[in-house]
């Protein structure tokens, strides 16, 4: 599906998300295992783990979508009791991909993807528009903005990782990385995160 077959709004997204995903399998792919397995500065977790976690997140992402969408009011992730501490689930994601070899985490990723892309073909300019109750997270705290401002932050969600990542890996910054890295949003979420 080519992103012309979105809604005009949604289909810029689609080609920065495609964009980045590439450039973030092909940095993945380059590294090797002693660099998979560095801890990462300001991070509990190592490379391989923002790897894992950008495996990971999209069915839950998708969930969320999809209550919105569904025009479920509230449009929460939940456990069950009413609330996701998102930073323990991603740490419970990753930890247990930690073991399993890349290419294994790369196809989950990649499913989940298809996934995701074939519902965001589904937007509508109503849907773009509903409230997006973003929880917040240990850094960040709770908003309400609409989907399309979510979905225009989140489309960047592998180039901010891979910065995360480049914090273990110095020697591979290159000007084409530093370009990459280079975007207002990207940096503003670096500076959210890494205070």
């Amino acid at each position: 599906m080519t992103p012309a077959e979105f809604h005009p709004d949604v289909a810029p997204a689609v080609r920065e998300l495609d964009g980045h995903r590439t450039r973030f399998i092909e940095l993945c792919r380059s590294l090797s295992e002693e660099e998979l397995n560095r801890p990462v500065p300001h991070s509990t977790w190592i490379v391989r783990d923002f790897i894992a976690h950008l495996a990971t997140i999209d069915p839950t992402v998708l969930t969320i979508f999809r209550r919105i969408t569904a025009r479920d009011a509230e449009g929460r992730q939940s456990d069950g009791s009413g609330h996701l501490d998102i930073d323990e689930w991603n740490d419970a994601q990753v930890a247990k991909r930690r073991d399993w070899p890349l290419e294994d985490v790369l196809a989950e990723a990649a499913t989940n993807r298809v996934e995701m892309r074939d519902f965001l073909a589904t937007l509508t300019a109503e849907d773009l528009a509903r409230p997006f109750p973003f929880e917040g997270d240990g850094k960040r705290p709770p908003a309400d903005i609409t989907l399309l401002q979510y979905l225009r932050g989140w489309c960047k969600h592998d180039v901010m990782h891979a910065v995360d990542m480049a914090r273990a890996l110095p020697e591979r910054m290159t000007p084409d990385l530093e370009t990459w890295f280079d975007d207002r949003v990207v940096t503003g979420y670096q500076e959210a995160m890494n205070r």
